[in-house]
Formats: structure tokens, sequence, C-alpha cells
């Protein structure tokens, strides 16, 4: 027999309330919900471990995916951001070191934000913190069962992505 986890209780008790409940489906739903609650605790924790406020490590990551440079504006589009706020996010990161904003060399109108030493530093610490925790999980599966797993949230996803279709929710 399988070994049980927190949901097959919850499962259990709601198919008593709801005989056409679909234990497949609720398993499932609650399954991805719950492990994706998880990842959000690790991924906190991870940041306070390094310092870090969530929307600091977003944008630091945004900008190390751009290269380690990037206008402001387009970190406002990636980040869907007002100006105001990014603004606001860049100068607090100045101060701590881990960007640096500077006149871009072809129009000195434009600023270019740079990832420094000291932000690449942290982003990537604290990836690698968030990373353990990620990869510690799915060691429950083998290599071939993760591949497996990645294909069918995949398939899930690109159906959620869809949209609903007429007559549906």
């Amino acid at each position: 027999m399988t070994e049980r986890d927190s949901v097959d209780e919850h499962v259990t008790r709601w198919r008593r309330i709801l005989p056409s409940l679909d234990p497949v489906v609720e398993g499932t739903v609650t399954r991805m919900s719950l492990l994706v609650k998880h990842l959000g605790r690790a991924r906190e924790a991870a940041l306070a471990e390094h310092g870090l406020q969530s929307f600091e490590y977003l944008t630091l990551r945004a900008l190390s995916g751009r290269g380690g440079r990037a206008t402001p504006s387009e970190l406002v589009a990636e980040l869907r951001l007002s100006p105001s706020a990014m603004t606001s996010r860049l100068d607090g990161l100045e101060r701590r070191a881990f960007v640096r904003r500077s006149a871009s060399v072809t129009d000195r109108r434009k600023v270019t934000v740079e990832l420094t030493p000291a932000g690449q530093a942290a982003w990537q610490s604290a990836l690698e913190t968030e990373g353990r925790e990620e990869h510690r999980i799915l060691r429950a599966l083998d290599p071939a069962e993760q591949g497996l797993l990645a294909d069918l949230l995949r398939r899930v996803l690109l159906e959620a992505e869809r949209g609903p279709r007429s007559g549906h929710i």
C-alpha cells in the first residue's frame, strides 16, 4: 500500500460530505496547493536567511536574467510595476550596494541599472538556498519520474493557460 499523506484524510472526510467528489482531482489539486505553499515558505525562509525582501529578490533576479544590465523601463515592464515603485525599489537596492545606476552611454537622458557583484552574490546565495529545498522534495522521485512529472504539469498548465471554454466554470 502507498504511504498516506495529509491530503488522504482530507479527501476521505470530504467524500463522506460530498459523495460525488472526484478523489483524484481533489487530491491532486489539494496536493499542488500545499506544495506551492510549502515552496513559498521555503523561499521566504531562504530570503530571510540572506537578508532579502521578496521584492528585492525579484528585482535582482530580473536584472540577472538580463545579463546584469537593464533600463528601469525594461524592469517596470518585466515586473509589472509603476515607474515610481521601480524607482523606490532601485533606491533601496542602490543604498545596499546591490545595484548601480548610471547614465546610458548611448543617450545621457536614459539610465542603465547594473547588478553589482554584491547584488549578484545576494541573489545567487538566496537562489541556492531555495534550490536545495526544491531538490530535496523532488528527490522523492527518480530522474525519470521527475521528467514525467514536469511533462504532466506542463500539459495541465497549458490547459489552464488556454482559459475556460464557454459553458465551463
